[in-house]
């Protein structure tokens, strides 16, 4: 099994008034690759797997950061999240909630020291591999 680690970055999430007119922005006038949240980016990690990092434009009313006052929350792309939970519970860190599941990874949301809420990210990159603009992307 993978040790339990941060890997990379896997997206940074910003709060804007007009989220859907700011992801028309980025693909018309910066010629970026959007999604249904936001930006998608793709790289190629070094060991020759491929890896997809979200800007992600959430609205500015969302509680989805936590407190209101935080406009922006990262992202970190990690290897073996249970286990990692663990190991952030033994130091102390705030676990928010439970670890969630989706088809493209599961999710685990924790707070710094001065409260702003971090996502923790163990991807299913497959499942990006699939969406039509991925080719685009290398």
């Amino acid at each position: 099994m993978n040790s339990a680690k941060i890997i990379g970055l896997g997206g940074v999430f910003i709060k804007f008034q007009e989220p859907k007119k700011m992801n028309l922005w980025y693909k018309e006038v910066l010629g970026l690759n959007t999604n249904d949240y936001g930006v998608l980016f793709g790289f190629n990690n070094s060991n020759k797997s491929r890896g997809f990092l979200q800007l992600g434009t959430f609205e500015a009313s969302t509680d989805y950061f936590g407190a209101s006052t935080q406009q922006v929350m990262l992202n970190f792309r990690v290897q073996n999240l249970a286990e990692l939970k663990n190991q952030l519970a033994e130091k102390g860190v705030n676990i928010v909630d439970e670890i969630e599941t989706y088809e493209y990874g599961n999710f685990l949301h924790i707070s710094d020291p001065e409260g702003n809420r971090i996502e923790l990210w163990e991807p299913v990159d497959s499942v990006f591999e699939k969406t039509e603009d991925f080719h685009d992307m290398f």
